[in-house]
């Protein structure tokens, strides 16, 4: 094996220990276009290089900028559209009359930059126009990332015109944000106010995270071996309370666990409700 190729490997497996991500053994582009730019900062030659300078400063703050430029994924408001719509049309209205006044907790794993958390806080703030007095007690949403640098973007809740051209009707553009100077747009605040950002690997403990009625966990799992998928599921279920729900991404979908979860076709989509 060339030491290219030794440094690759390497490379792909601190990855994997580090936040799970299996990179494909093709992946050397992907890891040179992510990281060129942060090894020139540092004065990094080769990739065993950089994972020799990782491995030496297990807290330092390089780690993080490695993990951060290889997990950054672009993402959209309202992602495949049926997640939102099924969750005021069934999924809402069916948790209210099982548990009238009571708090419903949402979890957006995986976050990224913050259009999953914040597109959810919108489509509640549809159903409580619609549906007056139905959600007296509230709806907190807990959003994680392992990505510091993206949580902080997340709080801001700043977007610039190219994010916001990513699936946001203009409707929604005008109710949700306010004009921030030449194209960037923030957040209004009702809307900021029902999310709260934590950082969190989904390697590690859920326990701080309390329980949840609803966990959204859409476009990560395709990133995971298929044993750290199944150990990331079980824990997951693990924090939704009994007859809670799950929301995978589009095309991801729950091999085995049957006794954990089952399938509930909505058409379009399905989603899984803990058993």
């Amino acid at each position: 094996m060339s030491s290219g190729n030794l440094d690759f490997e390497q490379f792909r497996t601190f990855l994997e220990k580090s936040c799970g991500i299996l990179l494909g053994s093709n992946k050397q582009y992907l890891v040179s276009s992510r990281l060129n730019k942060l090894m020139e900062q540092h004065g990094i030659k080769t990739l065993g290089e950089l994972v020799q300078r990782v491995q030496g400063q297990p807290r330092g703050g390089l780690r993080e900028q490695v993990v951060d430029a290889m997990t950054t994924n672009e993402t959209l408001w309202f992602r495949d559209t049926y997640p939102f719509e099924v969750l005021k049309s069934r999924v809402l209205p069916e948790m209210i009359k099982a548990s009238p006044g009571q708090r419903l907790r949402i979890w957006s794993a995986a976050c990224s930059s913050g259009q999953e958390p914040y597109s959810l806080s919108m489509a509640i703030d549809e159903f409580e126009r619609s549906n007056l007095g139905q959600l007296r007690a509230g709806i907190q949403i807990v959003a994680t990332d392992l990505s510091g640098s993206m949580l902080n973007a997340c709080k801001a809740g700043e977007y610039d015109s190219l994010a916001m051209g990513r699936g946001l009707s203009q409707e929604r553009l005008q109710r949700y944000f306010d004009p921030k100077g030449p194209g960037r747009w923030a957040v209004k605040a009702p809307i900021k106010s029902r999310v709260e950002f934590r950082a969190l690997n989904l390697l590690d403990s859920y326990a701080s995270l309390g329980k949840f009625d609803i966990v959204f966990c859409r476009n990560v799992l395709i990133y995971f071996s298929a044993e750290v998928k199944k150990d990331i599921l079980t824990r997951i279920h693990a924090t939704l309370k009994p007859g809670g729900y799950l929301f995978l991404g589009a095309s991801e979908a729950l091999n085995g666990l049957p006794e954990l979860y089952q399938m509930v076709q909505c058409s379009p989509g399905i989603i899984y409700k803990v058993k």
